[in-house]
């Protein structure tokens, strides 16, 4: 294929990104000169000081965001950038087109399967659409440790392999030690698979891409030599919540204008988001193995926030890593809670402040540099802004009620009077408010100029009046999201690791009592900041009141916006409609269509995991067909467990087993086949093929309503006749389960 000049010159590149520093820096020097100047005015106190510095350091990461959506958006205005990486797919894939075998990736941990696999279903139709579906294949990657769910996934798995077309192309595994976490799970698949496969398009358990973009993203490789990743930007879709419409509704409104932004000035050293975007293997195996951090966690050991490292270690090793923003057909779902939200910051927030380790290491491109202190200041803000409004207080406190020295020297005939600041002040805070503003404007108007992203939002009116809602919204929620963070913050630097738990997806709502234990601190904090200030300084109050009113309305706001009833009134009246709500490509609809099919299916409903193995014939010879079975000896400690374990349920039952013990039965093929010899435990015993065989050839089963009669995965197909052969050294058959 015909390689394409994605970014100028090298020469060109350092003149975008002085251009873009200047402009940076310029502004933050003049503000903070602005800034120095009334703060100087009575007289520069140690506080004031503080309060400034404080002042500088959060004016920096602002005005970064505020410039990246300014150039953004004359990049959107004369049309895009020239030298946006997806331009280079102005042109249709011909039909004869030949790609490389690339593999789609989904590692999951304890998710709803009822939405994994629909996701799965709904992008592998997709591909099947546009006729390359042979050059790739799917791996369903599971850390699942619940055996509840773990079952739950097999069965699914099995289902949709008799559901698509070409079944052999999907394939399931679950890790026995899910070490290195979602990591240790890539690098399990590279280590066991990765040489049959030039790319890998990683997704996320509730990503969902159409097969239009993943061939995209596969001819956007091939036509680039030298890139080694590229991220796909995706949109959060199927909310139904209030503050999850919120936030979509904002993503699809604002996103491109910054991402057009930030590529002004990344060039080939984008991010990348760990999920929705293709990575071409082999220089990932190479040069991306993360180190582990010197010390305990949280800021030492494994890291978290791996996506930012990888790119900054891909980048190091001379690949460029690119964000293709014109890409489209990519999505995911966000948590529908503020609470959901929150908790997922938990863990970013950790692996983020692990970067500041990173920060200095050698060889690392500047531009990474930058991404990894905005991703720890996205966190560290939080805590400094909440300091920077303390100590404002206490010093418009301390002006109020401290008395003035007019003669400080005493030796002075004239008097030092005070001086008021009030509208330079003034003056300051508006200027800052519209540093915030005006990028939400500029992306107004971009839309409102595009008849067709107009019609997508609901048209002017309605978006014009759901960006004024989303604004006052957002000015609300801030104030709880900043305190939740600070306390993360806080909880990270006095050594409180967080613990790797699946992510809530759901739209279940938040209880009363939930937000009340969550939010309670942010409610007293506003109660009294407003008693202190109306007793003191009554007109500091409005100065500060979308904040407090932030706080004091915490619980409703959190309970409120976490229910689908004022969601589904806003979708009613025209309110956060997306493009894809109004317009929904088919991948979405056939992600839907699958999410309400899975309510009705038979391995979606609950029940003990080891006791659906052990007691219906079918669904054990699934689970035992798609165990990975170890190569090495079993060791007699473990094996003298095993048969304790079994001891146990012949006389206590199944219940007496905790989760842990259930999923090391589950994970012991001998064991369940002893365990079905009880008539007690189990019906008749299934007809399991030998260990051997379950692990080299298909197992055939008598025919079933559900499951298909080949259920075991089989190796990834070769290359198909017609496509050329990437990979000489890759087997044409090979082990049949993973």
């Amino acid at each position: 294929m015909t390689t394409l000049a994605l970014e100028p010159s090298s020469q060109g590149i350092f003149l975008r990104r002085l251009f873009f520093a200047v402009l940076v820096a310029a502004t933050t020097v003049l503000i903070s000169t602005w800034a120095f100047q009334v703060f100087r005015v009575n007289g520069l106190t140690p506080l004031k000081t503080l309060i400034f510095v404080l002042f500088v350091v959060l004016l920096l990461p602002i005005v970064l965001s505020f410039w990246t959506a300014v150039v953004g958006f004359f990049v959107q205005l004369r049309g895009g950038d020239t030298l946006e990486l997806a331009g280079a797919l102005k042109q249709p894939p011909s039909p004869n087109l030949h790609l490389p075998r690339s593999a789609v990736v989904m590692p999951i941990y304890n998710e709803d399967p009822a939405r994994v696999f629909p996701g799965v279903k709904a992008t592998f139709m997709s591909l099947d659409q546009t006729g390359l579906l042979s050059y790739f294949d799917f791996f369903i990657l599971s850390d699942t440790t619940n055996p509840d769910i773990w079952v739950q996934e097999e069965l699914a798995f099995a289902e949709l392999r008799q559901e698509v077309r070409d079944p052999e192309r999907l394939h399931y595994r679950n890790r026995r030690d899910n070490v290195e976490q979602k990591t240790g799970n890539i690098a399990d698949f590279c280590a066991t698979w990765g040489d049959r496969y030039r790319y890998m398009i990683v997704l996320d358990a509730d990503s969902v891409m159409a097969g239009s973009s993943i061939v995209n993203l596969v001819r956007l490789m091939e036509y680039n030599p030298k890139v080694g990743i590229v991220q796909a930007p995706p949109l959060p879709v199927n909310r139904m919540t209030l503050f999850g419409r919120l936030h979509q509704f904002a993503l699809h409104a604002y996103s491109r204008v910054f991402i057009s932004g930030l590529n002004f000035w990344q060039g080939g050293a984008a991010n990348y988001w760990g999920h929705n975007a293709i990575i071409r293997i082999a220089p990932f195996v190479e040069h991306c193995r993360l180190p582990k951090l010197s010390g305990k966690q949280p800021l030492g050991g494994s890291i978290l926030s791996h996506d930012f490292v990888e790119a900054a270690f891909m980048r190091r090793a001379g690949w460029k890593v690119y964000l293709a923003s014109e890409l489209r057909g990519s999505y995911e779902e966000m948590p529908g809670s503020l609470i959901g939200y929150a908790a997922r910051d938990r863990r970013w927030c950790q692996g983020n402040l692990q970067h500041s380790r990173l920060l200095f290491m050698p060889r690392f491109h500047l531009v990474n540099r930058v991404h990894m202190w905005m991703g720890i200041m996205s966190y560290a803000a939080s805590p400094l802004w909440l300091l920077l409004l303390a100590l404002t207080t206490i010093e418009g406190i301390w002006e109020r009620l401290g008395r003035h020295a007019y003669f400080p020297g005493g030796d002075s005939l004239f008097p030092t009077w005070q001086l008021s600041v009030q509208r330079q002040a003034l003056w300051l805070f508006l200027f800052m408010m519209s540093l915030l503003l005006i990028p939400k404007l500029l992306t107004l108007v971009i839309l409102l100029r595009d008849p067709p992203r107009r019609a997508g939002f609901g048209g002017a009116l309605k978006l014009i009046f759901s960006v004024l809602c989303e604004s006052l919204a957002s000015t609300l929620l801030a104030p709880n999201l900043a305190l939740l963070q600070a306390r993360f913050v806080v909880a990270t630097l006095m050594g409180r690791n967080v613990k790797w738990e699946a992510q809530d997806r759901g739209e279940t709502g938040t209880c009363l009592s939930e937000a009340s234990r969550r939010h309670w601190p942010g409610t007293v904090l506003g109660v009294v900041w407003t008693i202190l200030l109306l007793a003191t300084v009554p007109r500091l109050f409005w100065w500060f009141s979308p904040v407090i009113a932030g706080f004091l309305l915490a619980i409703p706001i959190s309970v409120w916006s976490s229910r689908t009833q004022p969601g589904r009134w806003a979708r009613e009246h025209g309110l956060f409609l997306i493009p894809e709500e109004l317009d929904p490509p088919e991948v979405l609809r056939c992600l839907h269509q699958a999410i309400q099919e899975s309510f009705t299916r038979p391995w979606n409903l609950a029940g003990d995991g080891l006791a659906r193995v052990l007691e219906d014939d079918q669904i054990c010879e699934v689970h035992l067909s798609l165990l990975r079975i170890p190569s090495d000896a079993k060791d007699p400690l473990k094996q003298h467990h095993i048969e304790g374990l079994q001891l146990k349920v012949q006389c206590s039952g199944i219940q007496a087993l905790t989760t842990a013990e259930k999923r090391e039965l589950l994970l012991d093929p001998e064991a369940i086949r002893a365990l079905k010899q009880k008539p007690h435990l189990a019906g008749t015993p299934c007809n399991v093929a030998s260990e051997k065989t379950a692990v080299q050839s298909p197992t055939t089963l008598p025919t079933h309503p559900v499951f298909s009669p080949m259920l075991v995965s089989e190796a990834p197909h070769a290359n198909p006749p017609d496509a050329p052969a990437q990979h000489p050294a890759t087997p044409s058959i090979s082990p049949p389960i993973l």
